[in-house]
């Protein structure tokens, strides 16, 4: 049988899903050493409070990257089912890709312009998806 290998598109897209589906660790690992593991893990709202403002915002990140996620995702399945892929989203799956893996730093870290700009980034790697399957590229 043949092996399959993905297109740009959907190698960057599988790194991202990956990426995001790891980007709790970091936060639930630091409310097991603030609270121990069973008192983080015995939580049946998911609404135990951290000591630190880096793992808030870092969960809020992590939310804000699944968001996305639900934009980013589609685009770049219905752009490999059409085959209207191209040089261009290549470039925008990558730049996205790490558009967001910055924009979950700078933002853990609290850095407010940065975050503002590579999350622009991402934006416009997700248009630029958009509108190639809208046939302006």
């Amino acid at each position: 049988m043949p092996v399959a290998t993905l297109t740009t598109e959907l190698y960057w897209l599988t790194l991202t899903v990956l990426m995001t589906g790891l980007m709790w660790m970091p936060y639930i690992i630091n409310r097991m050493l603030e609270q121990g593991i069973g008192f983080a893990m015995w939580d049946p709202q998911g609404e135990t409070k951290t000591e630190v403002t880096w793992a808030e915002r870092m969960m809020r990140a992590h939310a804000n990257a699944v968001e996305n996620l639900a934009i980013f995702a589609p685009l770049v399945l219905t752009l490999h089912v059409t085959g209207l892929n191209n040089d261009a989203t290549a470039l925008a799956c990558m730049a996205y890709f790490f558009a967001r893996l910055v924009h979950y730093i700078v933002f853990s870290f609290g850095i407010p312009l940065m975050r503002v700009l590579v999350f622009m980034i991402s934006v416009v790697a997700q248009v630029t998806l958009a509108l190639t399957l809208l046939g302006a590229f």
